[in-house]
Parts: C-alpha cells; sequence; structure tokens
C-alpha cells in the first residue's frame, strides 16, 4: 500500500511538473518553442499556421488565434479524418497522432496537432491550428499536460519585438577628415 500511494505521488509531481512547462509559438518565425519552469528550452520545432495572417476573428477565417491560452484536453487522434474542402474529400489521420485542445474563447476546435502534409510545415497552410511534424507532437505530449499555458504570438508583436532587439551603434564615416578642417555629425543607424 505504501508503494502504491509513492508511486501515485510521484505521478502526481511527474503530472505537475509538465504542467509546470510552458509553450510559446511565433507564426512569424514559425517556430514553437517549450520552456519550462526556469526558462530552459526544452523543445523548439518548425510549425504551420493559419494561412491567413492576424488574430481568429469568427469560424472559417483560416487565421490563428493571438493571445495566451491552456491546454485543455490531449487528444488521441490517430484514427481522425478531416476534408479540406480541395476536393480529395475525407483524408484518414489528418491531425496525426495528437490534439492538443487549447481553451479559446468562442472557438472550440482550435489546437496543436500533428498532420498528414508534412511538407505544409514551415508555412501558412492551416485552417487556424498550429500543426507540426507528427514525431514532434509525439515529442510534445510527452512534456507538456492539461493546464499548461500556450502563448501565440502575433505578428505584430514579433516585429515590434525584432525591433526592440536591434543593436542601434554609431558608424564612422569612411572618408580621412583629418587634414580637412570639417566637423562631422554622428550617423546612428539600427542593425
Amino acid at each position: 500500500m505504501v508503494a502504491m500511494c509513492l508511486c501515485m505521488c510521484a505521478g502526481e509531481l511527474v503530472a505537475q511538473g509538465k504542467a509546470t512547462n510552458r509553450i510559446h509559438i511565433s507564426k512569424s518565425s514559425m517556430q514553437l518553442t517549450v520552456y519550462d519552469r526556469n526558462n530552459c528550452v526544452l523543445m523548439r520545432c518548425a510549425i504551420g499556421c493559419g494561412k491567413v495572417r492576424g488574430d481568429k476573428q469568427k469560424s472559417g477565417d483560416n487565421r490563428t488565434p493571438e493571445g495566451e491560452f491552456p491546454i485543455i484536453q490531449i487528444q488521441n487522434s490517430s484514427y481522425w479524418a478531416h476534408d479540406f474542402g480541395d476536393g480529395k474529400g475525407l483524408i484518414q489521420e489528418a491531425y496525426g497522432p495528437y490534439f492538443i485542445r487549447l481553451g479559446v474563447s468562442g472557438f472550440s476546435g482550435i489546437g496543436i496537432h500533428g498532420t498528414c502534409f508534412p511538407e505544409s510545415i514551415g508555412t501558412r497552410c492551416s485552417e487556424g491550428c498550429i500543426r507540426l511534424h507528427n514525431d514532434d507532437v509525439k515529442r510534445l505530449v510527452q512534456l507538456v499536460a492539461v493546464g499548461s499555458m500556450v502563448t501565440i504570438e502575433s505578428d505584430a508583436d514579433r516585429k515590434l519585438t525584432e525591433l526592440s532587439c536591434q543593436r542601434i551603434s554609431f558608424v564612422q564615416p569612411k572618408i580621412n577628415i583629418s587634414r580637412y578642417n570639417i566637423r562631422t555629425i554622428p550617423v546612428w543607424t539600427i542593425r
């Protein structure tokens, strides 16, 4: 009985540890990163996201939502099928091995999942979900749990972040002005 309690407690600790891991998704760099509670990177992989840029507004707009969302369910999706509306009909195993459902207000079908189209990763290809290579989604479900938080960065946020991280430096003129009596005006550039 003591051994059983220890195993259950250890299982709860593992689940709690996974729940403190968080996911950050950059739509502009097409990348998913998993961080632990100490901000150490546990995983990084390429993604596919919504065909249309911007924040999800309504069902069918092919946009990936932006903001912070909890994982509310992790499902075996290996037997799911989907009709992508391309005239090919229902495609078996369309979502890969797992569907990690996100709690996005107003939308019940948004998640992170595998794909039957591995060539689509790195592109704007989805109806709003985040697509991963199937091996990556298998790895991801080992690192997160229901309750883990997912941040999906807006395209605008990424551009502002990149601009704020750029270095500003002084550029020295390329001519030798020492023999001339000319004052120089500093020129500043953003790199």
